[in-house]
């Protein structure tokens, strides 16, 4: 008899779904979580078709499963519990924010050799902006490690571009970062959970101190889902999860998975001039939990164009201008590997509180804003435990782009 406390309701869900829709089952994506100590059972059950994976982080591993052995593998003791694999896509809609700290950058922080990884569609590695310092590159799309996508090198210059394709002028936040690169997502921007999973734990064992997920999946969750639960392992083990709350705004509760995962940073989207971006997802998760934790401004800026893609609205070869709370979470990203440079050893949770400490409140609910427009000069003065003090002005604006986000940034002036 299947045991229903361990088949997970996104996967009861689905199998209801193919019951009602299909005369005869046909195999499913499953991630199988077993117990602390027992060994995967999942090769000795009739009617698993394959195993996808298998993982460390968490003991689990990825399986198409036919239903009946869904349910024999429910009713084994060395179950934990029984996941859908669901797909994740990444992040894209209407606004474009880019992250400028030059104060931060006075004092010498700029993310010198903290590592970053990108869980996304891959990095163009012979992109200038990233010149001497993507470390790895690791496939697991079975589609090659080069990004046929975009989505991954527009993030990835976010986080870390030197601006050497356009005279400095779009310089990433960290732009000293060494980068890690898993590609989870396929060429046209769609994944699956198991993947996603697989990435983040590929990035874990590089060392990886940051982590960014501009990804996820539809529907809104509590966190109990696999990529959560892996995230939040992952957060344990001391590395720094910033994670796209989503795009699915402007109603309640519609921060899908990872973003509702428990320990994680949650990204969501503002405006110029600071107000939340429509579509920037809203909370609360599903079991009444304040999302996304801190949002970040998104404004129409211009970041890094993998060779031959065509992704967001290309400028010239080398940079596109792309939107969402996928470009949200990069500015967030890149703002951890300062303050870990400015700081070594701070915690994940020491790092969110300083991000989420220093937002500036912009007067909404906090499951629209979270803690409200996150202030990086006010976060890196923070961690030095200094008085956050109002940023010195910047220099007049070399031309259009990230200049413009600066002022907001560093203190909305």
């Amino acid at each position: 008899m299947p045991n229903p406390t361990k088949i997970h309701p996104n996967l009861v869900e689905r199998m209801q779904v193919q019951a009602r829709a299909l005369a005869a089952p046909e195999p499913l994506r499953v991630i199988v979580q077993y117990r602390a100590g027992a060994v995967g059972v999942a090769g000795v059950i009739d009617g698993l078709i394959a195993t996808h994976r298998t993982y460390r982080l968490i003991a689990a591993s990825a399986h198409s499963a036919l239903p009946n052995a869904i349910n024999m593998l429910s009713d084994r003791d060395e179950v934990e519990m029984i996941w859908y694999d669901e797909p994740v896509h990444t992040m894209l809609d209407a606004s474009v924010p880019l992250i400028g700290v030059p104060q931060v950058w006075a004092a010498s922080i700029t993310g010198k050799d903290i590592k970053v990884a990108i869980v996304d569609t891959g990095i163009d590695p012979n992109h200038p902006d990233f010149a001497n310092r993507i470390a790895q590159m690791k496939d697991f799309t079975g589609q090659g490690p080069a990004d046929n996508h975009g989505h991954g090198t527009h993030v990835a210059g976010i986080v870390g571009g030197t601006g050497a394709g356009s005279d400095g002028k779009y310089r990433g936040v960290a732009p000293e970062c060494l980068f890690y690169a898993a590609k989870v997502l396929r060429g046209d921007g769609s994944g699956s959970t198991s993947d996603v999973m697989a990435g983040v734990e590929w990035a874990v064992q590089q060392g990886a101190q940051v982590i960014n997920l501009s990804l996820g999946s539809d529907g809104a969750c509590d966190g109990t889902d696999a990529l959560s639960v892996l995230c939040d392992t992952a957060t344990g083990k001391g590395v720094v999860m910033c994670i796209a709350a989503g795009n699915a705004g402007p109603g309640a509760s519609t921060v899908g998975s990872p973003g509702c995962a428990k320990m994680v940073i949650t990204i969501g989207a503002t405006t110029k001039s600071d107000s939340v971006a429509s579509f920037s997802s809203r909370g609360p998760t599903s079991d009444g939990r304040v999302k996304p934790d801190v949002c970040f401004p998104g404004a129409s800026i211009v970041a890094c164009r993998a060779s031959g893609t065509s992704m967001g609205t290309p400028v010239n070869q080398l940079y596109t201008s792309a939107s969402g709370t996928s470009m949200a979470t990069p500015h967030a990203a890149g703002t951890c590997a300062l303050l870990l440079q400015a700081k070594p050893g701070l915690s994940p949770q020491q790092i969110k509180d300083l991000l989420m400490n220093t937002a500036k409140n912009l007067g909404l609910d906090a499951n629209t804003q979270g803690k409200g427009r996150a202030q990086a000069y006010a976060a890196y003065q923070a961690a030095l435990g200094q008085e956050p003090q109002p940023p010195t002005p910047t220099p007049p604006p070399p031309g259009p782009g990230c200049w413009e986000t600066i002022k907001q940034v560093l203190g909305g002036r």
